[in-house]
């Protein structure tokens, strides 16, 4: 049976209580009871006091004594002893790894803080091989016994940007969840990588301003609950560029010689995002050598050019006629929409803690794959159908956008998004020109759409006197109401 001990710092005496479910700590005349399983997480990986008095660990006892440094921490001698942190003890952490000064510095912050290997993974999801060169070498530099890298771009289409497609998905109007369907392939892979190198904990650089920690962590949750979470910009006291780089000099870390963008960018195989500097101020316009994937649609060629889209089942899978991979189709698209300036976003959008940000998007092959399908869904769905449809992909939006991809309801919501799209197949002919997407040609084998009865020609299916009786029937509540006001 555990045996907790809180000893006073006022008194020579102890109080000891031997408890299996739970610990009852006695501290100036209070009692605070606890599940094994909270104190066992808040002693093991972060800061706690009781009326002022920190709290530590000692040899299987909870001592209370008072800290003449500022800031309270959950020192764990015995742990320490075992390598252990100043924040407390954990085996090894999964760290999501860039290689950029952020990422870099967390790597021995982690060390130092808790005491453990840090393992550091990094998904390739088509943010372009430059970003993946040396990881390796910078990882291990900066304290990592390993980096793990992870080809996701095929999972990453196939499983989460064509479900996203397929439903119509598009968040406040505008934006095509580059950034949001990115996330959850990465954090389901962290925990796939977590499980196999025996990590006990996960850990990510995202801000606590940000919508990606939501992304990361409700992932984690959905996944392995049992995973701990360590988010070091919400504990640290690094808060800018300036203190990360003066932290990496202290600890002999490599501080990345790249030159730092202006920017902050996101990129992936659906879309580039731009944000910060002059796009802060939603009045400034965005600089031309801002972009990266499209050309100015000003500098486009001047002839126009036609790409033909096969779709099966509300999915894409030809461009002019042959079939591609799910990456290697939507690549082929980023390079044809970008040389004609297809898909730039400007858009100030509600994020998930509340504020308003403003936010530039790069979607060249995404913007000519959204036009298609809906295209095509013009021939194959009914108008109740596509009412719908089109209502419930708002919510499957927000969902995304909110990192519930796990969530039982998207799913559930995709189950009958692929229901109702099992006949969205056939083609769609687009004129790219200029920034523009037009269609030019749409056919299904499901087509809805009957030219002998929508024809202007005489129809023997469609007698055009019937309107007359619809007209009467679908009026009359209106010809009711008017009838009353007149007093008829």
């Amino acid at each position: 049976m555990a045996q907790w001990q809180a000893t006073m710092p006022y008194s020579g005496n102890s109080t000891t209580v031997c408890a299996s479910n739970k610990a009852t700590l006695l501290i100036h005349d209070k009692i605070t009871c606890l599940k094994n399983s909270f104190v066992l997480q808040k002693f093991g990986t972060r800061s706690s006091c009781f009326n002022g008095y920190p709290i530590g660990l000692t040899h299987g006892c909870i001592t209370a004594e008072p800290r003449v440094r500022k800031g309270i921490q959950a020192v764990l001698p015995s742990d320490a002893e075992n390598g252990g942190g100043m924040r407390g003890k954990l085996n090894k952490v999964v760290l999501a790894y860039s290689g950029g000064l952020d990422t870099s510095v967390i790597v021995p912050w982690l060390r130092e803080n808790y005491g453990c290997e840090v393992v550091c993974f990094t998904a390739d999801v088509g943010q372009g091989l430059k970003e993946l060169e040396g990881l390796e070498e910078k990882a291990k530099a900066s304290g990592a016994c390993q980096l793990v890298v992870r080809d996701l771009k095929e999972e990453f289409v196939k499983d989460y940007i064509y479900p996203c497609l397929r439903a119509g998905a598009i968040y406040e109007r505008k934006y095509l969840l580059g950034t949001s369907m990115a996330r959850p392939v990465i954090a389901k892979a962290m925990v796939d990588v977590a499980k196999e190198v025996g990590a006990d904990a996960v850990s990510h650089g995202c801000t606590g301003k940000g919508n990606d920690q939501v992304r990361f962590e409700l992932t984690f949750f959905a996944l392995n609950p049992e995973l701990n979470v360590v988010a070091p910009w919400r504990e640290w006291d690094i808060t800018g560029r300036e203190d990360a780089i003066e932290y990496a000099k202290k600890h002999n870390v490599p501080v990345p010689v790249t030159k730092k963008s202006i920017y902050s960018r996101d990129r992936n195989l659906w879309h580039l995002s731009h944000e910060g500097d002059i796009l802060e101020d939603p009045t400034n316009e965005p600089r031309k050598d801002m972009y990266m994937m499209t050309v100015d649609p000003e500098d486009a060629p001047n002839q126009p050019e036609y790409v033909e889209i096969g779709i099966e089942s509300g999915l894409p899978i030809s461009i002019n006629g042959k079939k591609l991979s799910p990456a290697s189709l939507l690549s082929k698209l980023n390079e044809i929409g970008g040389r004609h300036g297809i898909g730039r976003v400007d858009l100030v959008e509600n994020r998930l803690v509340g504020m308003k940000s403003r936010g530039v998007y790069e979607t060249p092959g995404g913007t000519i794959l959204f036009t298609a399908v809906r295209e095509l869904e013009s021939l194959t769905l009914d108008r109740e159908s596509m009412q719908l449809k089109d209502s419930l992909a708002l919510k499957y939006a927000e969902l995304v956008y909110a990192g519930r991809w796990f969530d039982p309801l998207r799913e559930s919501m995709d189950s009958f998004m692929e229901k109702i799209t099992e006949t969205t197949t056939g083609s769609v002919v687009l004129k790219l020109y200029k920034g523009s997407v037009m269609v030019t040609s749409r056919k299904s084998p499901f087509s809805l759409y009957r030219q002998d009865i929508s024809s202007f020609e005489r129809s023997q299916i469609y007698d055009q006197a019937d309107a007359a009786g619809f007209i009467r029937l679908y009026g009359l509540p209106i010809r009711v109401r008017a009838m009353l006001d007149k007093d008829v």
